[in-house]
């Protein structure tokens, strides 16, 4: 697409659950060259919400009636369960539209790559949301790793822990593996995006991961370790099971070491039902993470960095460019090939007990 109208295009959404209502659906509406046309969703109950929230908003029941208006469309975007992300993309690029997916793209490598070749063969984008490249903490590690501040990084330690003793239950916890439920895939579909981001493809992929609460079905309670091509390794912890929270970010370098408690804020502000603008997605100088060499930063030693703010509404603004100019995406569909690689092969991993070699790096796009 080449549109150089400055006509917002036109987004229809599939699903109005928690990913569509709380993320994608007021991301959308915060960016200028987009406009939220259609949402899809049968439960009467969301469909009232967003007719609230959006005034003028198309709801409908069913994807079928967005394929039958795909040359109203301009873009699909993808946030229903796991379960029907390859279905429904697979529908959305035969229809002739490019489409976002949330995380994870598939339940395999293999599904990715199959939807990413026919994305390209239809010349269509196709592009993952990761917000979290667009965090505060990793938005400022990216500009200490740009600065040299660290010097070598060495390792490179990443946690999403909470403390949610009591199963909510639903498909993101179902053990059946149609549904792709549990940590690793959604929690750990962010952390290894992160890693490979930030330090490249892996050679090998160790994991532990257990099933901790009474009653849970889906793996609450993961870690993976990743000995990366450049000689970094990666230590990522995904845990519902968590009653002291470590570090969000510790990342180990030849000169100097982040250290980063807490989480960047703009989830919690979007749950609230704040919106992006002035001031979005800064946090308080107490919250700052710290950098030095032979300190602890929990004495106050080393020198505080200045968070980065959040910028989540990045990544819509970049796709309406890609689809405008032509440009890759934000989110390669071959980038989430390979984390799904690796996702796997935790996967495998725990199940084997042993560390599990990757023979094939994936092209990153």
């Amino acid at each position: 697409m080449n549109d150089t109208t400055g006509t917002p295009l036109r987004v229809g959404l599939i699903g109005y659950g928690l990913a569509g209502s709380v993320f994608h659906a007021p991301l959308i509406a915060a960016t200028d060259t987009l406009a939220l046309d259609t949402v899809v969703t049968a439960n009467p109950e969301r469909q009232e919400q967003a007719r609230a929230e959006y005034p003028g908003v198309r709801l409908v029941a069913s994807p079928d009636e967005l394929w039958a208006r795909a040359d109203e469309l301009d873009l699909v975007v993808i946030a229903s369960p796991n379960r029907t992300h390859i279905p429904l993309a697979t529908a959305a690029l035969n229809a002739g539209l490019p489409v976002v997916v949330d995380k994870p793209l598939a339940g395999t490598a293999a599904e990715a790559a199959s939807l990413a070749d026919l994305a390209e063969e239809r010349g269509l984008l196709l592009s993952v949301f990761q917000n979290r490249r667009w965090d505060n903490d990793f938005l400022t590690l990216r500009r200490l790793l740009a600065d040299g501040a660290l010097g070598e990084v060495r390792r490179f330690e990443s946690r999403f822990e909470r403390w949610r003793p009591q199963p909510k239950g639903g498909w993101r916890e179902s053990g059946d593996p149609a549904e792709i439920g549990g940590l690793l895939y959604d929690l750990g579909s962010h952390l290894v995006d992160q890693a490979l981001t930030l330090f490249g493809p892996v050679r090998t992929v160790y994991a532990e991961s257990d099933v901790r609460r009474p009653g849970a079905e889906a793996d609450d309670d993961t870690f993976i370790a990743l000995d990366h091509v450049g000689g970094v390794r990666s230590h990522l912890w995904m845990s519902a099971v968590t009653p002291q929270l470590g570090p969000r970010l510790r990342v180990l370098g030849s000169i100097a070491g982040y250290v980063k408690y807490g989480l960047d804020p703009q989830e919690a502000a979007l749950r609230e039902g704040r919106r992006p603008g002035p001031g979005w997605g800064t946090e308080p100088e107490p919250c700052w993470g710290r950098l030095g060499a032979g300190e602890s930063p929990l004495t106050g030693g080393g020198k505080a960095v200045p968070t980065l703010p959040g910028d989540y509404p990045s990544y819509y603004a970049e796709v309406a460019a890609a689809l405008r100019d032509g440009t890759a995406p934000p989110v390669g569909a071959r980038e989430a090939v390979a984390a799904l690689e690796v996702l796997e092969a935790a996967r495998r991993s725990a199940r084997e007990r042993r560390t599990v070699e990757l023979h094939q790096q994936v092209r990153r796009a």
